[in-house]
C-alpha cells in the first residue's frame, strides 16, 4: 500500500498496532505492519528490556513506542506521595466491592505507587522517551496531551517522527502546533481514552484541518473494509488497538479474553472508573458500581484512580482466573466497540494478512462501481 506514511516509515502496510504486549508488536512488525508498544506499564529499566527483546526479533524493521502524556494531571496529588493521597473512603469502597463480589483478600500493597504516579507526567514520559530513543524506533507517540517541547526536540535530534492522538479538530491543531509530525484521529468508538466524536465524522475534519500533515484513523477499525473506509476519508493509514486483544500473542488474561469474545458492540462504556479520565472499556460490575452505584464516592482524578483501579484489578484478575464468579463480573479491560467483531483467537500476523486481503477486496469492489 503506497501511502505517504508507508513510504516515510518503510513499511509494507500502513497498519499500526498499538499494544502493551511486546509479542504483538513484534508479530505485526514482522508481518509488514507497524507495531507500537504502550510504555506506561513499564519502568524505564523494564521498557529498555522490552525494547531490547523487540529489537532482537524484528531484524531492523521499524516499530514505535507510545508514552502517556496527559494534558492535565492532579499535580497536587503527587506531592508527599501518590499512595498517601488516596482518600480513605476510596480505599474503603474498593474493599467494599471486593467483599460484595466475593473476591478474597486485599488489593496488593502500594509498593511502587509513587514511581507509577510519576510516570503519568510530562517528566515521567520524558524519561521513558529517553529510553525509547536509545533504540532504533521509527516513531514515538504522545497520548492524551500535546507532546512536550523536550520530547519533540529529542525525537527530532534522533530523526524519529512524533505522532499524537486527538479526539477533536481543536486538539489536532494544537498537537501540530506543538510539533507533531503525524496525527492519529481517534473516534469515540475506540478503546481507551476517547472523546465523543465518531471516527466517520472526525477523520475527514482532521485531515482537512491539518493538511499536509498525515493523518491516521483510529476507532472502530478491525477489518479490511473498515480500513478501506478510513482511507477513503483521507487517512494515510489506520491505528488499531482492540483487534489485537484476542490474538494468540496478546497480554489479555484468559478470563477477560473470554469476556471479549462473548461481548457485543453494545457491551462497552466510556467510564472514568479505571483511569480518572473517560476511557472506553468492557462494561462490567466494576464500571457499573463506580459510575452509578449508590455508595460510590466517584472516581478520583488521574493518576490516583489508575492506582486505585489497577491494584484492585490485580486481585480481581487472579480470582477471575480461578473461575470465581464475582471476580468475573468485575473484570474489565480497555476495548472499543469493534469488540462485537472479535469472535475467535488467531495469530496477530493472520489478523494483518486478513485485513490487507479484505482491504484489497473492498478497493476492487469500489473500483468496479466507477467503471
Amino acid at each position: 500500500m503506497r501511502t505517504g506514511i508507508s513510504q516515510r516509515l518503510g513499511i509494507e502496510f500502513p497498519l499500526f498496532a498499538f499494544s502493551h504486549c511486546r509479542d504483538v508488536v513484534a508479530a505485526v512488525t514482522n508481518a509488514g505492519g507497524f507495531g507500537v508498544l504502550g510504555a506506561i506499564a513499564y519502568t524505564p529499566e523494564q521498557l529498555d528490556a522490552e525494547l531490547t527483546w523487540i529489537d532482537r526479533r524484528v531484524g531492523g524493521r521499524p516499530y514505535g513506542v507510545d508514552v502517556l502524556v496527559p494534558g492535565r494531571v492532579d499535580a497536587a496529588a503527587l506531592e508527599g506521595g501518590v499512595a498517601r493521597a488516596i482518600p480513605d473512603r476510596h480505599r474503603d469502597y474498593v474493599l467494599h466491592l471486593l467483599a460484595k463480589y466475593g473476591v478474597p483478600g486485599h488489593p496488593p500493597a502500594s509498593g511502587g505507587a509513587d514511581e507509577f504516579g510519576r510516570r503519568v507526567t510530562a517528566a515521567g514520559a520524558a524519561g521513558l522517551a529517553d529510553v525509547a530513543l536509545k533504540h532504533p524506533i521509527g516513531l514515538i507517540a504522545s497520548a492524551l496531551g500535546p507532546p512536550p517541547p523536550e520530547l519533540v526536540d529529542r525525537a527530532r535530534e534522533a530523526g524519529v517522527p512524533v505522532a499524537a492522538l486527538v479526539g477533536t479538530v481543536e486538539h489536532a491543531r494544537r498537537q501540530v502546533a506543538a510539533g507533531a509530525d503525524i496525527v492519529v484521529a481517534q473516534g469515540t468508538e475506540a478503546g481507551g481514552h476517547t472523546g465523543e466524536i465518531s471516527t466517520m465524522v472526525l477523520v475527514p475534519q482532521v485531515v482537512d484541518a491539518v493538511a499536509p500533515v498525515p493523518v491516521l484513523a483510529a476507532g472502530g477499525i478491525a477489518s479490511g473494509r473498515q480500513m478501506a473506509a478510513a482511507m477513503a476519508l483521507g487517512a494515510q493509514g489506520v491505528w488499531c488497538g482492540s483487534v489485537w486483544l484476542t490474538t494468540e500473542e496478546a497480554e489479555t488474561s484468559p478470563a477477560v479474553k473470554r469476556k471479549l469474545l462473548a461481548a457485543s458492540s453494545l457491551d462497552t462504556v466510556r467510564s472514568r472508573s479505571r483511569t480518572g479520565k473517560p476511557a472506553r472499556q468492557l462494561r462490567s460490575a466494576w464500571t457499573d458500581e463506580w459510575d452509578s452505584g449508590q455508595e460510590s464516592p466517584g472516581p478520583l482524578a488521574m493518576p490516583l484512580q489508575m492506582l486505585v483501579a489497577e491494584r484492585a484489578m490485580a486481585r480481581i484478575g487472579a480470582a477471575a482466573e480461578r473461575g470465581e464468579p464475582g471476580a468475573v463480573e468485575l473484570a474489565t479491560y480497555f476495548v472499543g466497540q469493534v469488540v462485537g467483531q472479535l469472535d475467535r483467537v488467531q495469530p496477530a500476523r493472520e489478523v494483518v494478512y486478513g485485513m490487507v486481503y479484505e482491504f484489497a477486496e473492498a478497493v476492487e469492489r469500489l473500483s468496479r462501481l466507477s467503471r
